[in-house]
């Protein structure tokens, strides 16, 4: 895969459910283990050669661009895209549009979830399909809290279901996707939801979805961030999975480092 491929983080969310347990700090930088989460993303996608990331922030934005700068510190580049009131995870996705220009294909990844997934093999999959927009989901054996994805021949999502409340399994959402720039033209300038509005609106025009294997979990709630914790070792192993040359010597310097961040 190129490194000029962009990946767009959507970090800059109210984490109002966290709000309990972190009542100062944005969800992104709620700490995991030794690290933060938002550290645990940047860090799966640099191992696997993406180094160009567009950061749409918002809510306590200043303490995500002072703890992550230009990206240096991660041998990546990070740009930054800022809120000046909530849009939504599609508003903040058009409003990154200006970073975008050179992008004909580009990652989205919400700032509160992780999925193990390779992005080569996701980025492969979405330019065989030739959709608009590929969704990395996952099977889970309650989806009752996400709601479900509906797939039909080749990936092809032919429906979202709502959330019901009930205990069952189904196919999810996992929060990581490629877009193709034609995408932005269909979001409005205006609040809007991806997983809401602008996912169902896009059917026609190719949406599909490519089942992944290992670890997923996301951080939303108290009792959600509470079961990460004691992941953090299998968390860090599998972002480190699928790593560039270089990359483990990397690493290492990075844990070495450990402790000289006031959030970690």
């Amino acid at each position: 895969m190129r490194h000029d491929v962009k990946a767009v983080l959507l970090v800059g969310g109210m984490g109002t459910r966290l709000r309990s347990v972190l009542p100062a700090t944005p969800k992104p930088l709620a700490s995991v283990g030794r690290r933060t989460f938002l550290d645990l993303l940047v860090r799966q996608l640099r191992h696997q050669g993406i180094r160009r990331m567009v950061m749409c922030t918002g809510h306590l934005a200043d303490q995500i661009e002072t703890e992550f700068g230009d990206g240096h510190d991660w041998d990546v580049l990070i740009e930054y895209s800022r809120e000046r009131e909530a849009m939504g995870t599609a508003g903040a996705v058009k409003l990154a549009e200006p970073y975008l220009r050179d992008a004909p294909d580009f990652f989205v990844m919400n700032g509160d979830s992780f999925l193990e997934v390779d992005f080569r093999e996701l980025m492969r999959f979405h330019r065989t399909r030739g959709g608009f927009v590929s969704i990395a989901a996952w099977r889970a054996s309650n989806a009752a809290r996400y709601g479900t994805v509906r797939v039909g021949p080749e990936g092809r999502v032919t429906a979202f279901a709502e959330k019901t409340g009930n205990d069952f399994p189904g196919l999810i959402n996992g929060g990581v996707y490629v877009f193709n720039r034609s995408v932005l033209e269909h979001i409005p300038e205006e609040r809007s939801s991806l997983e809401e509005e602008v996912f169902p609106r896009l059917l026609d025009h190719g949406v599909y979805a490519q089942e992944q294997e290992g670890m997923f979990i996301d951080i939303g709630t108290p009792e959600d961030y509470a079961q990460a914790q004691p992941l953090w070792d299998r968390l860090n192993r599998a972002a480190c999975r699928g790593q560039d040359p270089g990359s483990v010597e990397r690493q290492a310097v990075l844990l070495r480092t450990e402790g000289s961040r006031g959030s970690e």
